[in-house]
């Protein structure tokens, strides 16, 4: 059923359309001039309009210019008892739908009605997918999630503002380019680019080389002057993912560049400047490093001006059920499936499970759940075994009630309020409650 507003002077034709268009089953709603069809339009929020071309007053083209400025989803359907080539390519010109020659059958209008509102959600459903799209690849998904991340995420946004060097440390696979992504999404360089650099993929002269950039000659297979990702970085952001793998020559060279924001090419003599903001990650005890003498002592303090610790999944098991609704969601638009559920046991062993792989195992797992699931809902069988058998798993002699115990204090641990905590648990506020008591977790 859909809300039709059909406008015509002449009363006969309008009364036609109205018992054609109710007896399919849509609403429908008259109007005899432009000027009242703009009156009910609002109000009636109407999805398809059928309105006449040549009217007294405002007319129909008219009408359907103002209607496609301020609702350019409502679908318009154009009719005239004068037909002409030059009209009908006007009214597309305008945007129109269709444009009808009277007279034509109430077959026909239902027909084309029928096919607007096709249209019509075909568009409505690739607008939702894109938003869909969009919502699931932003990182405010990730760092809102509970008490203990969100302290990261307002951290974060005081940050932002500055051109402060940061250092994000943690385990592999816990979020931590992330989490730089979004510093400089909400920074005022979100307008410039967002350059990563993993240190521990290159040897040290191509890593040199890849920073900083080479001149024609500066080694063998430099047959050109390349400029590098700093460059390209210029009025935005560096990740340097993994810098405690750097070499102690490159270390010497971004000490400078922090110190003065100066390098030059390799092989070259021309002092370059580049505004560029640094974000270093590692998933290594820098400190312990330079204690080591492995790491400059004087370039861990220039990268050390603000450091946010990434804390492992293990370590904030209630936002674990959340995240893999998440995945789940961004897996199933990217494999062209429904949108799946989860069981609770899967969601129990999920939230069991050590994680040593972190968000980044977790993501995995999921995706290949969503791949491997022949239902609508995730189940332990598309699990991997490890997880339901692996080291680390929590005491299979344990029972229901105990691993729930488990999962609901570790959940209450991590939520601010019992809203919260209720809402990652997939239960209303009375049943944890209840539950709380059971469980002696008052």
């Amino acid at each position: 059923m859909a809300r039709i507003l059909v406008v015509d002077d002449d009363r006969n034709i309008r009364r036609m359309l109205a018992a054609s268009l109710e007896g399919a089953g849509h609403r429908v709603t008259e109007a005899d001039s432009a000027e009242r069809a703009l009156e009910l339009l609002a109000p009636s929020d109407a999805e398809i309009v059928i309105s006449d071309v040549r009217m007294a007053g405002l007319g129909g083209f008219k009408l359907l210019q103002t209607i496609k400025q301020s609702s350019p989803a409502v679908g318009v359907v154009m009719m005239t008892a004068y037909g002409s080539i030059p009209d009908a390519v006007e009214a597309m010109r305008f945007g129109a739908y269709d444009y009808l020659p009277k007279p034509f059958s109430a077959e026909h209008i239902r027909r084309v009605v029928g096919r607007a509102l096709e249209v019509q959600n075909l568009r409505a459903e690739n607008r939702f997918l894109r938003a869909e799209v969009e919502r699931l690849s932003t990182p405010e998904a990730f760092l809102t999630l509970s008490a203990h991340t969100r302290k990261l995420a307002e951290t974060a946004a005081q940050i932002a503002d500055s051109d402060a060097t940061i250092l994000l440390s943690g385990e592999s696979g816990t979020g931590k380019s992330m989490l730089a992504s979004h510093i400089h999404r909400t920074s005022p360089r979100k307008d410039g680019p967002f350059v990563q650099v993993a240190c521990t993929t290159l040897s040290e002269h191509l890593l040199e080389s890849e920073l900083f950039g080479h001149v024609r000659g500066a080694f063998t297979g430099a047959i050109k002057d390349k400029p590098g990702r700093l460059e390209a970085a210029e009025r935005g952001t560096v990740l340097l993912d993994e810098i405690g793998d750097l070499s102690p020559a490159v270390q010497s060279k971004l000490l400078r560049f922090l110190q003065e924001k100066t390098f030059e090419r390799v092989g070259g003599a021309e002092t370059i400047t580049v505004d560029a903001r640094i974000i270093a990650a590692t998933n290594q005890d820098l400190e312990q490093l330079v204690h080591q003498k492995r790491f400059r002592e004087d370039l861990y303090y220039r990268l050390n001006v603000i450091e946010l610790r990434v804390p492992p999944l293990r370590e904030r098991p209630g936002e674990i059920p959340r995240l893999a609704a998440h995945f789940a969601g961004d897996a199933a638009l990217r494999h062209h499936k429904t949108p799946l559920k989860f069981a609770p046991e899967a969601i129990r062993a999920l939230s069991s499970y050590p994680w040593p792989g972190n968000v980044r195992e977790l993501r995995n797992v999921i995706e290949r759940a969503v791949v491997l699931s022949r239902g609508d809902t995730i189940t332990l069988s598309d699990l991997p075994d490890r997880l339901l058998a692996g080291p680390g798993k929590a005491d299979q002699s344990q029972t229901l009630e105990e691993l729930e115990r488990r999962h609901i204090e570790a959940v209450l641990e991590q939520a601010v309020t019992l809203e919260e905590a209720a809402d990652m648990l997939g239960i209303n506020v009375a049943t944890l409650w209840r539950k709380r008591r059971k469980y002696g977790l008052d």
